[in-house]
């Protein structure tokens, strides 16, 4: 049976630019859901905006500022997976090995932004978040080890 995604060829480097689309996504919908509040011409005033609004539920209104967050975050990680991903391959490390912390890291962000933005509305639901970071780092400090003990 032929596997949907063919981890023999090398997909680790398409990883990067995916993992950037996944770090921006919970900014789009942030920039959606605060409507009216979100200020193309300054972004940064967002979070002030949104404080004066009462038209949106608190509930809204913090969905909003952890999706920023979340995105946030994601890009100060992005950095740093990159040059794992760059590390890994420069070590020429076995294919697979890379595509599969490329895709686990991905999975990870998945599941940080959803956690993040949505579950947590109830906050029994942050450790789930950070435990999705703290597997994340893990994978791309994999990236570093494998590629540092290949060297």
């Amino acid at each position: 049976m032929a596997s949907f995604l063919d981890l023999s060829s090398n997909w680790s480097l398409h990883s990067v630019p995916a993992a950037f689309v996944l770090a921006l996504l919970p900014n789009f919908y942030a920039s959606i859901a605060a409507g009216k509040n979100y200020d193309l011409a300054n972004p940064r005033k967002t979070e002030e905006h949104l404080a004066k609004d009462t038209t949106l539920s608190k509930q809204q209104v913090n969905r909003i500022l952890r999706a920023k967050a979340a995105a946030n975050n994601g890009l100060e990680t992005i950095g740093l997976y990159a040059a794992g991903v760059v590390a890994a391959n420069a070590a020429k490390l076995p294919v697979e090995t890379v595509n599969k912390l490329s895709l686990f890291y991905l999975g990870t962000r998945l599941v940080y932004n959803l956690v993040y933005v949505f579950l947590q509305d109830n906050r029994k639901f942050a450790p789930v978040r950070s435990l999705a970071w703290m597997a994340g780092l893990g994978a791309i400090f994999s990236l570093f080890i494998k590629a540092g003990n290949a060297l």
